[in-house]
């Protein structure tokens, strides 16, 4: 396949001069750790490294991970574009709900969570000669679950090699991880494209008549205030609810500039169709506002980008040690993901990166995001682990093992909840709790429920206690604050509480009738006058 094909390496991309080197590892050794800045070309290029080294023959595939769907579709047309092969002949994809693959195909994009579940009809992957573990930086239990199970088959595959990749956090502790007969995995670092990038600090305060959208439209206003000022701002955003919203603001706002009208708004998270994801990565001059998720810190580089606007927070998941529950939340960043995103801006030129936050408050965050295990509810791992036949979590060589008590108290929770028998095996509740993207309590609330005929109020409660609570309590003004509150209280419990908040949120936006629907702007001061959040109430 690799001869038919003419297989060349963009001179530009800082890991074509590492070629040479990179293809001599591979074929030294079972497993390499490459290492660079997102930009550095290492995603689309290996592969096309693997192909030419006569990988992906005879049957056999080079299977290439990645942590989100749109980034292994869209690397996945990348690549067949370079290789000038339609998409799916010689190189394609599969993720959830799509599939664009010939039989006769050598390269196979995926998400890991595919690579995963293929593990259960294929436990020593023979469908693959070669896997690319991409973005290992991130390390979603997804990742640590592939790199714990790839360490497991490495004796009894000697034939398969491993390429992991990773941004240039952790690359000694990945390399221990893979150490052999030989030693440690070798790693190879790979420079990145990098231009000078200056780095701005706009803090805002959020009131009544100032938002994030308003001050990303300022900030917009900053970096294009001259018609001289070219090339495209990438915004990140903490997910798709905020994005629509700043797209919005956005638009109207741009109407009424001369300087900035037919400048192009564009939205950038998971569940974008393919047409619209393909006009994100159109390589088109002019000016564009790419509004995107942390999709775009470093699983895809989106072409022609000049400025950053970073708000600084992320939507992550999180077990709270006070609800016993995890919630998904809108949090800061770690420092490590905040340099991320201003190295999207030093790709094509000088580029200028604006936080909406002082420089204080950088200094004050965490220097690196912690790995998902570190903040998942352990009975939820075991539960994953369990369905997906990976073995004891005792047993299982994470990168960072979790507490022994940690893992008891997971057992015993989820034996409480009848998801496993005294043997520690999955029962039918177990196997249905398994297949929900919830915390076990939650999901095991919601299959109760679903019997007893009360799914919509058990939703509402679900909801509640999967996030942050929405009634705000200023430390000035905490008396005002639970004067307004009062209303929400119900004496016959907590969650019955929750359910006369959400009647009273419904009633609020539509007055009581939907032909009397209340505008944003009075809806959000129905919510502050009330002391409640408007962001978390999105």
């Amino acid at each position: 396949m690799s001869s038919a094909l003419k297989i060349s390496f963009p001179p530009d991309l800082p890991v074509s001069e590492r070629r040479d080197d990179i293809m001599a590892a591979m074929q030294a050794h079972q497993v390499i750790i490459v290492c660079g800045e997102t930009g550095s070309g290492k995603t689309t290029q290996l592969p096309k490294m693997a192909l030419l080294l006569g990988r992906g023959q005879n049957r056999q595939m080079i299977g290439h991970t990645q942590p989100r769907r749109i980034a292994a579709s869209s690397v996945a047309k990348r690549i067949a574009e370079e290789l000038k092969t339609p998409l799916g002949e010689v190189v394609g994809f599969k993720v959830r709900f799509q599939d664009r693959l010939s039989k006769t195909a050598s390269v196979k994009l995926m998400t890991d969570g595919i690579l995963l579940a293929e593990t259960q009809n294929d436990p020593l992957l023979k469908a693959y000669d070669t896997l690319i573990i991409d973005e290992a930086h991130e390390r979603s239990l997804n990742i640590d679950f592939l790199l714990g199970y790839l360490r497991e088959i490495l004796p009894r595959r000697p034939d398969l090699k491993i390429i992991v990749t990773s941004a240039t956090i952790d690359a000694d502790r990945f390399a221990q991880h893979f150490t052999s007969a030989k030693g440690p995995a070798p790693v190879l670092m790979v420079s990145g494209r990098m231009f000078p990038v200056e780095m701005r600090y706009r803090p805002y305060e959020e009131s009544r008549d100032y938002d994030v959208n308003q001050a990303i439209a300022d900030a917009v206003d900053e970096l294009w205030q001259q018609p001289s000022q070219q090339g495209g701002i990438l915004v990140f955003l903490p997910g798709e609810r905020e994005i629509r919203e700043a797209a919005e603001h956005l638009r109207g706002h741009l109407s009424h500039s001369p300087v900035l009208r037919g400048a192009e708004v564009l939205p950038l998270f998971a569940r974008l169709s393919s047409a619209e994801q393909d006009r994100v990565f159109d390589n088109t001059s002019g000016r564009r506002i790419v509004l995107a998720t942390n999709v775009a810190e470093t699983s895809l580089t989106v072409p022609g980008i000049r400025y950053v606007i970073d708000v600084g927070s992320a939507r992550v998941k999180r077990y709270s040690w006070r609800s016993k529950v995890e919630q998904l939340m809108v949090e800061p960043i770690s420092q490590a993901a905040a340099n991320q995103r201003a190295g999207r801006c030093g790709r094509v030129a000088d580029g200028i990166c604006i936080r909406l936050y002082d420089e204080q408050d950088f200094q004050g965050r965490a220097r690196f995001t912690d790995p998902e295990i570190l903040r998942s509810s352990l009975a939820g791992v075991i539960l994953r682990m369990k369905a997906l036949h990976l073995g004891d979590v005792e047993r299982f060589p994470f990168l960072e093992a979790p507490r022994p008590k940690a893992i008891s108290d997971g057992y015993q929770l989820l034996n409480e909840l009848g998801a496993v028998d005294d043997a520690n095996e999955l029962t039918p509740i177990g196997v249905e709790l398994s297949k929900l993207p919830l915390d076990p309590r939650i999901g095991r609330m919601i299959l109760e429920a679903r019997e007893r005929n009360a799914l919509e109020e058990v939703l509402v409660i679900a909801s509640a206690l999967s996030g942050q609570d929405v009634r705000d309590r200023p430390m000035e003004a905490q008396a005002a604050a639970d004067q307004a509150h009062a209303k929400f209280d119900d004496d016959r419990s907590e969650f019955s509480g929750y359910l006369t908040l959400w009647k009273w949120l419904e009633q609020g936006r539509t007055g009581g009738e939907q032909e009397h629907k209340l505008s944003n702007r009075k809806y959000e001061a129905l919510l502050r006058q009330n002391f409640v959040n408007v962001r978390r109430v999105r």
